[in-house]
Parts: structure tokens; C-alpha cells; sequence
């Protein structure tokens, strides 16, 4: 079991322990692929943890973008979290009901926006209901509260970016997505993309991370999963994945094992695969 840290990650015990501070915030992230056939929203109404809001990802970006899910504009992000009541010293803790898988990009965003009080529930939602905890279908009481944002931009990158620094070397690129898919063996999911890897990148599956039960592996489990895909740590690293979810449960793994330098290529597979002019690589890395 992980060590609880606020700002990265919490137990379900450590959660329900604090279940009733005045100044937690729960919020549910639960997204699921296209062609998945589930309506998150809806199984959020139906069960979620006490208190928990609703975090629509998709809702939560920039609308002006035709990527899915980009990071929103600064005044976005402030107006959507001040209408969930969430702001200004809130402990904030976020998860899905995949047990980690979108609750990640939350905790990135808020980082990105400047608010580190913000942690992953290990397990997710499967862990909190396997053990019996308590679960509602209750929509919480909003009461406005004013967010600061600061945004931290060197925890993002563009596409001019991230091509820069797989010409140079300079940064280790990680790529969350499946081996398969890294390889260039199966076709992408969204439709028109090509397959394989963004050249002198290294793989390392986000599902390598975790355990059975959804949660993370530990930390020197972590650090060496890393080592052993050839990650070279001693650069500033750039995670990546398919659409820029997956991508940060890398960019937390590396904030627990003590890497801060590390930033999440926000288009992802998603643009790097659509553009014809952008080499792709396949095979091994």
C-alpha cells in the first residue's frame, strides 16, 4: 500500500478518515473511451462516494481545440470549478471507477492550473466499494469558493515541442499507451490515425504501474519499471499517450518517485498520429 500524500496520492482508508473535514472535496473523474457504450455521468448519479462531484473531462477543456479534451483556458477551468464549489484551500481528492485511469489527468490539470492540494485515490472507486465503504446518490450542496490559478506552464508541451526534443534527445519521451499499440502492431482506436511511436521514445504501459486491485506499485517497484524500459531519468521527462489521459498516470508515477521535471505532450497520439508530415517509428523502442 502507497504512503498517503496529499498531493499525490491517498488511501480509501486515509479518505475515509477524513470523509467529513469541512474543507474535502471529492470529485468523481470517471471517463471512458469512445465505443465504450457507458455514460459515466449517469453512473455517477447512480453511486459515487459521499460528497463526490462530477468532473466531466470533456467539459472541463478547451472547446476551441479539435483534439479531445485539451486543457482548458485559465477563466474555463476557474468558472467550472468555482460551480462545483471547489477552490481556494480545499484538500481535493479525485478518482474513477476504473480504479486509475482518468482520475490522473485531474490531478495534472489541477497542477497545471497551480493547485497542488490535490491527490488520486489508490484503488479508485472499485477498492472503495470492494471494502464496503460508504457510497450515496446524493448531489452535494455547492457553495461557491474563488480558485487562484497560477498556470504552470512547463508541465505542458505542444506538438513544435515535443518534435523539437525527439530530434535532440534532450528530453526522454514516455509513451503510457500498450506496447502493441507503441509498436505499431494493431490499429489506433480513433479512426485515421497512423500507428506506431513518436521516434526515441521509450514505452512504459500505464498498466505496468499498478497492481491487481488498481493501485499503484510502490515506489522503488515504480522507479525500476522506469530504469528497465530505458528511461533515462536524469533527463526532464515528456509523458504521452493516446489523447493525453493515460499520459498522467506516468507524469504521477514520476512525481512519487521524486522526478519533478516532467511535463504531459497534451495532444498526444492522437495529434502526433494524424499528422502525415511527423515521422512515426514502430517496432521496439
Amino acid at each position: 500500500m502507497a504512503e498517503d500524500d496529499p498531493k499525490t496520492l491517498v488511501s480509501t482508508e486515509w479518505l475515509d478518515a477524513h470523509l467529513k473535514d469541512p474543507d474535502l472535496r471529492i470529485l468523481d473523474a470517471t471517463t471512458f473511451l469512445p465505443g465504450a457504450g457507458r455514460d459515466a455521468r449517469a453512473e455517477y448519479e447512480e453511486a459515487h462516494i459521499p460528497g463526490a462531484r462530477f468532473f466531466d473531462i470533456d467539459d472541463v477543456s478547451d472547446g476551441r481545440s479539435d483534439l479531445p479534451h485539451m486543457a482548458p483556458p485559465v477563466e474555463k477551468f476557474m468558472s467550472r470549478l468555482r460551480a462545483m464549489g471547489v477552490g481556494d484551500g480545499h484538500q481535493v481528492v479525485v478518482y474513477d471507477t476504473h480504479g486509475l485511469f482518468s482520475a490522473a489527468r485531474v490531478w495534472w490539470l489541477f497542477r497545471l492550473m497551480g493547485q497542488d492540494d490535490i491527490a488520486v485515490l489508490d484503488g479508485g472507486f472499485p477498492k472503495w466499494q470492494a471494502e464496503g465503504r460508504a457510497i450515496d446518490d446524493m448531489e452535494p450542496l455547492i457553495r461557491d469558493r474563488h480558485m487562484t490559478v497560477r498556470r504552470q506552464n512547463q508541465l505542458v508541451k505542444d506538438v513544435t515541442q515535443v518534435s523539437a526534443a525527439s530530434k535532440l534527445g534532450d528530453y526522454a519521451i514516455v509513451d503510457a499507451r500498450a506496447a502493441a499499440r507503441f509498436r505499431g502492431e494493431v490499429e489506433e482506436p480513433r479512426k485515421g490515425l497512423r500507428s506506431g511511436h513518436i521516434p526515441g521514445s521509450r514505452n512504459v504501459p500505464y498498466t505496468d504501474l499498478l497492481n491487481a486491485d488498481g493501485t499503484m506499485k510502490s515506489v522503488e517497484e515504480t522507479a525500476a519499471i522506469f530504469t528497465a524500459a530505458g528511461v533515462d531519468l536524469k533527463k526532464p521527462v515528456i509523458t504521452t499517450c493516446g489523447s493525453g489521459v493515460t499520459a498522467a498516470v506516468l507524469s504521477l508515477a514520476l512525481e512519487r518517485i521524486g522526478k519533478r521535471d516532467h511535463s504531459l505532450y497534451d495532444g498526444s497520439w492522437t495529434e502526433w498520429g494524424a499528422f502525415p508530415t511527423l515521422p512515426v517509428a514502430t517496432g521496439e523502442a
